[in-house]
């Protein structure tokens, strides 16, 4: 597979985030089964925008929609063992963002697991796309 990612390294990314193994993200096979990175991605970046005054779940006007997403996956990792998401900016557009996330065993150098999924903003009643408000914005360009 020569279009395959290369494994990212610790230093690809400057925020990090704890993850929380749960014993039901397991599964026949021992390990974390695939769903459960695309929760670890999206509550990492979306718990981050919380913390950060960027995301009101239930009252912003304007919210970040995931409309694409992807996952490579290195080593299995398993419950109960600590992770570490690490985030990047990858790309950010007028009304979208791009993150790459990184899924790391605590500690390790090495990505288990590496993915990107991508916000696009839009109203939250019409739906509609639009620009990503400015302090979002200047907050998401201190990753780029």
């Amino acid at each position: 597979m020569s279009d395959r990612p290369t494994r990212l390294h610790r230093s690809a990314f400057r925020l990090f985030r704890p993850v929380a193994t749960r014993w039901m993200d397991n599964d026949a096979y021992g390990h974390v089964n695939n769903v459960h990175y695309y929760s670890y991605f999206d509550s990492a970046v979306n718990g981050w925008l919380v913390e950060k005054g960027q995301l009101a779940i239930a009252e912003s006007p304007v919210i970040g929609l995931v409309v694409e997403s992807g996952c490579t996956y290195f080593e299995s990792v398993a419950f109960p063992e600590a992770l570490e998401a690490g985030i990047a900016v990858a790309h950010l557009g007028r009304s979208s963002v791009r993150y790459q996330i990184g899924i790391f065993r605590s500690g390790a150098e090495q990505a288990a697991a590496q993915g990107h999924f991508v916000h696009v903003y839009v109203d939250r009643a019409t739906q509609r796309p639009v620009e990503i408000p400015p302090e979002t914005r200047g907050l998401l360009s201190e990753w780029l």
